[in-house]
């Protein structure tokens, strides 16, 4: 009677180790998620700083130089309402150094005529954007027609003819046309729920065994 419990219990041990193991480093990655969305939160009620090389993803900076507006192109597809849209990148040309793509916000696709095209100096406040990854289910971009589905600032660079840095800025500021950014972005945080699965699995299954045990311990 006793040998089948034991093999139970040989073959769990294993089992609630690895759920324990999971629950903590869920734990871990919510002490990790919430500092870093608290340091988001701090720079965004921050002042924009002045850009530096090499800039922080997600940083909220502040740098001057002149759009070139004949190399404008679209990011991505997204509809608003009944209208359906894309977002204004614009290169930021800057002395002495590579301009950097600038996400001037959300444009309808028919009214692009009509958007704001400031000339001569500007001042560009918003955060940094490292670019992001292709993967297999990414949309081709149309270099020709300057519409791109993947904030990649070399490969959109090279399609304008012009050397960029290897990051761009989303920029921040009230409504308009473009309708740019207000806040930077947060990562979600689900791992407080994650750990509460991984331990309440470790729980469930430490009570099986003991259910199994107080079962055996019991006259037939």
């Amino acid at each position: 009677m006793r040998r089948p419990l034991l093999l139970a219990v040989l073959a769990s041990l294993p089992v609630l180790g690895l759920l324990l193991f999971l629950g903590t480093w869920q734990l871990e990655r919510l002490h990790w998620k919430s500092d870093l969305i608290a340091r988001i939160a701090a720079s965004e009620a921050a002042p924009a700083a002045p850009l530096r090389e090499p800039p922080e993803p997600l940083a909220k900076v502040r740098v001057t130089g002149r759009f070139d507006h004949a190399r404008e192109s679209t990011l991505g597809v997204e509809p608003r309402g009944n209208q359906l849209g894309a977002h204004l990148v614009t290169p930021l040309l800057r002395d002495g150094a590579p301009a950097i793509l600038v996400n001037r916000g959300w444009v309808p696709l028919e009214r692009r005529g009509l958007l704001s095209r400031p000339e001569g100096e500007v001042t560009v406040e918003g955060w940094v954007h490292p670019g992001d990854r292709r993967n297999l289910f990414s949309a081709t971009d149309d270099a020709a027609g300057r519409r791109f589905y993947v904030f990649d600032p070399p490969a959109i660079g090279a399609a304008l003819g012009l050397p960029v840095a290897p990051y761009g800025i989303v920029a921040m500021g009230g409504a308009g046309t473009p309708d740019p950014a207000r806040t930077l972005p947060r990562p979600t945080n689900n791992h407080l729920g994650y750990a509460i699965t991984w331990y309440g699995l470790a729980v469930s299954l430490a009570l099986v065994l003991a259910a199994m045990a107080v079962r055996r311990r019991s006259p037939a």
